[in-house]
């Protein structure tokens, strides 16, 4: 494994973080050290991180609350995050999975579990971030520079589209939400005006990304790219962490929107 990939274990235990240190260090990663998620955030604004390994129970900022602040922020958002804790309760287990971390382990971890985690997630990281250079690849060469992207098609008319409080003026690129003007980046924007030209239904993963990324993939890949675009979406859009606001999960399925009201 190369050297260049970095590691940033998170853990108020510091028998465990050097030992976690060693195990990682022999494959060849370099290790950061944090030993709870207030120090991680530290480190992740002065240092390139591939993968982050946190505990859950910690002092000041916990694992909970690292992994909402990392998929919140844009610059850090595609960063593999593996809990590795001592709660292996079921529901603790659920829980962080529906959170959308990339793994979830529990303690004592073998050293060779471990590794493969981590070299899993490393590796699915480098293909979807493959995928994504490939899909702005193609972004680029289907919209010239001189034409406005994403414009409605000819059959949608030039009418902006309401639904309920949400208002999408595909032609101007624009979107407001409760009267309030919501500032959206191509690919997000693309993501809602299709849920919203299919509003009540539910789409595939691998139906979205197509659009929005202008790649086909399988559902599984399709999930890994839209999971934390969703979330900064409906950030943008006003809604609270764990809220879905208007943009609804379908467990196992994709995603539809509703008519937001009020």
């Amino acid at each position: 494994m190369s050297t260049q990939m970095t590691i940033l274990v998170v853990d108020d235990q510091p028998e465990l973080r050097s030992g976690l240190a060693l195990t990682l260090e022999a494959e060849g990663y370099r290790v950061l050290l944090a030993e709870d998620g207030s120090v991680a955030l530290d480190q992740l604004r002065t240092q390139i991180v591939d993968l982050i390994l946190a505990d859950i129970a910690m002092p000041e900022v916990n694992g909970y609350q690292l992994y909402e602040q990392v998929r919140a922020d844009p610059r850090l958002l595609r960063i593999p995050f593996i809990f590795l804790t001592a709660r292996a309760l079921a529901s603790d287990v659920r829980y962080g999975k529906v959170l959308g971390v990339d793994d979830y382990l529990t303690k004592p971890v073998k050293p060779e579990d471990l590794l493969a985690a981590v070299e899993g997630r490393l590796r699915r990281a480098r293909d979807l971030a493959s995928l994504w250079a490939e899909g702005e690849r193609s972004v680029a060469v289907a919209a010239p520079p001189t034409t406005a992207s994403h414009a409605a098609p000819p059959s949608a008319g030039a009418e902006p589209l309401v639904l309920g409080t949400l208002r999408i003026a595909s032609a101007q690129h624009r979107v407001w939400l409760a009267e309030r003007e919501v500032a959206l980046p191509a690919r997000e924007f693309r993501v809602l005006e299709l849920l919203a030209r299919h509003v009540g239904e539910v789409l595939t993963p691998a139906a979205i990304v197509q659009v929005s990324h202008g790649i086909t993939t399988d559902d599984a890949e399709a999930s890994a790219l839209l999971r934390p675009m969703i979330r900064t979406l409906r950030r943008r859009m006003g809604y609270g962490v764990g809220e879905m606001g208007c943009i609804e999960n379908v467990r196992s399925v994709g995603y539809r929107l509703v008519v937001p009201e009020g």
